[in-house]
């Protein structure tokens, strides 16, 4: 009986770890790198160093992201028309930082007003199949960790 209980216990956690392995380990989460650090998405709450929440009143936002329709006037640019410039550049590394999307604001996490009119602390352009305006517009404020800073180039 003992042994049963024993295995019943551990095969619940053989599949969560099962689980987790190959969450952590997908690529497939949208992606960018800044220089020596690469910046990814990730549904994994608990791992991600920056929490960010959007909102659709200016007023709650700590930061203020653009869409625009010219890739010229944008601070940062996602295009899906070619392979990468720098493969590999997202593969996980100990300098990878992690950055999730709450649903609401998380200890004094940035919040982002995502809208087509000015003023705003980033521009972006996205014309992607594999990344959303608001997944961008995570990406690039987690990057400065919800500081609106001017950015370098960045790579997918």
């Amino acid at each position: 009986m003992l042994r049963f209980k024993i295995l019943a216990s551990v095969v619940p956690l053989l599949a969560a770890a099962v689980f987790a392995r190959n969450e952590i380990g997908s690529v497939s989460q949208p992606c960018i790198a800044l220089g020596e650090t690469s910046v990814e998405l990730t549904s994994l709450f608990w791992t991600a160093g920056v929490h960010v929440a959007f909102t659709e009143d200016p007023e709650r936002a700590t930061v203020r992201v653009q869409i625009t329709d010219d890739a010229d006037a944008a601070d940062f640019a996602v295009v899906d028309d070619g392979a990468s410039d720098e493969p590999g550049a997202c593969q996980g590394n100990p300098s990878t930082r992690l950055i999730t999307i709450a649903s609401q604001p998380v200890d004094g996490g940035p919040v982002i007003y995502l809208s087509t009119e000015g003023p705003a602390d980033y521009r972006i352009y996205v014309r992607s199949k594999t990344f959303s305006q608001k997944e961008a517009a995570a990406l690039i404020v987690g990057a400065r960790g919800g500081h609106p800073l001017p950015l370098q180039a960045a790579s997918l």
